[in-house]
């Protein structure tokens, strides 16, 4: 393991405590894990968007979707605007 020094400003200091203590970790630890997804992510982050869409399509096909016929809608709008 290498030994980096940053300079943090003070509300990403307190960000990192507060998410360590949540988390039961180090803040130092907690870099280091922030820093792993985010590498990860940079390097894999289109491929995963496009598989995850290409997967996603047609998922909804059997999907029960409720009827748009005019009335329910509207109706419901014009009690909420008389409330107010």
């Amino acid at each position: 393991m290498d030994r980096t020094n940053i300079y943090l400003q003070r509300r990403q200091t307190e960000r990192l405590d507060r998410l360590a203590v949540q988390e039961g970790i180090s803040r130092a630890e907690l870099i280091r894990r922030l820093l792993d997804r985010s590498l990860l992510d940079v390097e894999d982050s289109l491929g995963g968007d496009l598989a995850a869409i290409d997967a996603s399509f047609g998922c909804l096909r059997d999907a029960k979707v409720p009827d748009r016929a005019p009335g329910g809608r509207e109706a419901h709008l014009a009690r909420m605007w008389q409330k107010t």
